[in-house]
């Protein structure tokens, strides 16, 4: 006779069949909260979610006349002894147009650290329309023990705003960043001597955005500006 329905044979069967369905479960969302942070961060840059700010490579051909104030904010995380401001505090600009400010960071500790910036703006709505083109926020910055830098911000609003009728009523835009101090510090650990450029940290790509490192931005200009380290 078969074994029936409650006997030892199929109790111990049927808590086999629930012990792998539990322990895919479990996996499943071990492997989901390690993809959390990245898919929630992509999801952000391409939604505008929560005030994150779009990439663009270049500007609009063409600017509307709608004018919009953008502030500009700066805050430095207790993890990190910067120094940490924005050249100027609010600038007007036309929808569609490309502007340059810049923000100065310096270390005021007595080695070499390696900081990083988080960005966000408000209203948090406005962040699918705020788009950056040249940014210190895209890569890790290396400061000697008092050193500063001046770091461009290139951006500009996108026109599509215009058509976008719940952002009728934004006048304003505020865009700010807060330096933290970065995981990973072991390239601070091979510091150059005295009067050494520092160095620009981004991954294995290597990729410069923060010009040719001549000149400082002390006010904002339309288009692009590199960025000054001393």
């Amino acid at each position: 006779m078969s074994d029936q329905p409650g006997t030892p044979q199929d109790l111990g069967r049927r808590n086999t069949r629930t012990a792998i369905k539990l322990g895919t479960v479990v996996a499943g969302m071990i492997g989901l909260s390690f993809a959390s942070v990245p898919l929630y961060d992509l999801f952000c840059r391409v939604t505008g979610f929560g005030g994150t700010t779009m990439v663009a490579e270049k500007a609009p051909d063409k600017a509307l006349e709608r004018v919009v104030s953008v502030r500009f904010n700066a805050d430095v995380n207790s993890s990190i002894n910067w120094e940490f401001r924005p050249d100027t505090h609010a600038v007007d600009v036309r929808v569609g147009e490309a502007m340059t400010i810049a923000y100065r960071a310096k270390n005021l500790e007595n080695h070499a650290v390696i900081g990083t910036a988080t960005y966000n703006v408000t209203p948090e709505k406005a962040g699918q329309y705020f788009n950056k083109i040249q940014c210190f926020c895209f890569t890790e910055q290396k400061l000697e023990p008092g050193q500063s830098i001046d770091m461009p911000v290139n951006f500009y609003v996108d026109p599509a705003m215009a058509d976008d009728p719940n952002m009728a009523d934004v006048k304003t835009i505020t865009l700010s960043y807060t330096f933290f101090r970065a995981d990973d510090q072991s390239a601070a650990l091979a510091t150059p001597g005295k009067g050494a450029a520092a160095e620009l940290l981004d991954g294995a790509d290597g990729k410069d955005y923060q010009g040719d490192g001549q000149g400082s931005v002390d006010k904002p200009t339309p288009g692009a500006a590199p960025g000054n380290r001393s």
